[in-house]
């Protein structure tokens, strides 16, 4: 049965877009429309902006307890749709059901109640010298979020946008817009008031696009891929809006000559087979001492091939399928640019799994003696393929790690703190994990270079979300 999602959600109702018109939601495991959702446009925009606009004359003047109480408000409610949002999400992008509950919804709860923490501990005014610093929404923010980790970034751009005193238009991919909808649900059982929340489903070019070019929003946050994030950036540029970005990534994952082989390959295959691939974090570069090639690559086939493919409704299942026909092509064609190019594949290749038949399966892939100018090391491959490339020395490694266009994530693995440390400092990366530290929500994530700008995550995903005023001429003297 194909579910309908026809509504937006706009000044506190569900209504119908201006003109009819729908997407088609395709469950990438069977290939078959599970849902549809509404094609939005200008008019179904313009409408949410007059409504975040005049919503922002009072809830920009609400306090830090009456924002901090709502945000409590929202992550009960999500607590409350944990289940729905695990579902929706496996169905509509493909991630185990394992990975659904434990990752994917759990996060968009995790970046919530990391705001709350931040909120808690933040003060909008300060006093310097004979001014008075005051920090406060920016204003009506544009919100575009992706496909592959739906309600980490929902939830990581609604929240602080909250805690600032914005109010908001949020347009989810309309790869994967489902979840986005539960959580609009989430919002309008929280209680928040009419106008601060809006939810409009659409393409880039139709609803993304007019959002970043609407005069009354001062704000664009995004996360995608570059070349979408370009095209916003341009729209935005008429109005001088600020625009906030995180987009992609070839993060590599620096494997030190006194790290544990066995467990640091096994740990990078995993880690960049995770969500099938499809993270703009995946550590998809692993960079090994040249004398350990053959053996990291017999580690990391082996690492490869006890990954389980299948169903993602079912328990067993590691890994689903990537999100789209128009995904699996890519990846297939950029797995036959790395046979071309000579890479050593020992695991993978083109086509389906053995056994699947249907879905958009990529076999998990793995590439040994790749250099650095390959195709497959150069572009963002959003799949299971990992490439291996070698280096003499520790510098060599650092030089390579960092001749990139891209510089959201990296990894450096080693027994020893000190010399992992002295490495991740030379990195040319927003965030750099040490020797196998997990996923830190208060931790600040964005990149460099072409992996865009601002920082999401607590208090640093607040900050991009407020503006800086000075009152010059007030001593604090005299009570405010």
């Amino acid at each position: 049965m194909v579910k309908e999602y026809l509504k937006f959600y706009i000044d506190g109702k569900w209504v119908d877009p201006v003109k009819p018109a729908t997407i088609d939601v395709i469950n990438p495991a069977t290939e078959e429309v599970f849902a549809r959702i509404s094609a939005g446009g200008k008019e179904d925009v313009d409408k949410a902006v007059a409504a975040a606009k005049k919503a922002f004359e009072t809830f920009s003047e609400t306090t830090k307890e009456e924002r901090l109480a709502l945000l409590g408000r929202i992550l009960e409610e999500y607590q409350k749709r944990l289940e729905d949002i695990a579902q929706a999400c496996s169905a509509e992008m493909g991630a185990p059901i394992g990975l659904s509950r434990a990752a994917q919804a759990a996060a968009g709860m995790g970046h919530i109640h990391s705001t709350i923490e931040a909120l808690k501990k933040y003060e909008f005014e300060e006093q310097r010298e004979n001014s008075r610093i005051i920090r406060e929404g920016i204003g009506i923010v544009g919100l575009i979020t992706p496909w592959n980790w739906p309600l980490n970034q929902i939830s990581a751009k609604v929240a602080p946008a909250i805690a600032a005193g914005c109010t908001m238009i949020l347009k989810p991919s309309e790869v994967a817009p489902t979840t986005g909808t539960i959580f609009a649900e989430v919002m309008d059982a929280a209680g928040v008031p009419p106008g601060v929340f809006n939810l409009v489903n659409g393409d880039g070019p139709s609803v993304g696009q007019k959002l970043a070019e609407h005069p009354d929003v001062d704000m664009m946050s995004f996360t995608g891929s570059t070349r979408a994030g370009i095209i916003v950036a341009k729209a935005a540029a008429e109005t001088v809006k600020r625009v906030s970005q995180e987009l992609g990534g070839k993060s590599p994952n620096i494997i030190l000559d006194d790290a544990d082989l066995q467990e640091c390959v096994t740990r990078g295959v995993n880690s960049c087979f995770v969500n099938s691939g499809q993270s703009c974090n995946a550590p998809t570069r692993m960079l090994v001492p040249a004398a350990k090639m053959d053996e990291a690559l017999k580690i990391a086939k082996e690492a490869a091939e006890k990954h389980v493919l299948g169903d993602p409704s079912k328990d067993t299942t590691q890994m689903g399928p990537v999100v789209s026909e128009v995904q699996w092509k890519k990846i297939q064609g950029l797995i036959q640019a790395g046979i071309d190019e000579g890479a050593t594949m020992v695991a993978g290749g083109t086509g389906r799994p053995d056994g699947i038949s249907k879905g958009f399966f990529v076999k998990p892939t793995i590439f040994g003696n790749v250099t650095n100018q390959m195709k497959i090391a150069r572009e963002e491959i959003f799949g299971p393929v990992l490439a291996l490339i070698p280096y003499k020395d520790e510098e060599e490694a650092i030089q390579i790690a960092n001749d990139t266009p891209y510089g959201l994530s990296a990894s450096v693995e080693s027994k020893d703190v000190k010399h992992a440390l002295k490495v991740a400092k030379r990195l040319r990366a927003g965030q750099v994990r040490m020797t196998s530290a997990a996923f830190d929500t208060q931790a600040p994530f964005g990149g460099y270079k072409q992996s865009g700008n601002g920082r999401e995550f607590a208090d640093f995903g607040l900050h991009d979300f407020l503006e800086v005023k000075a009152i010059v001429g007030y001593d604090g003297k005299v009570s405010a």
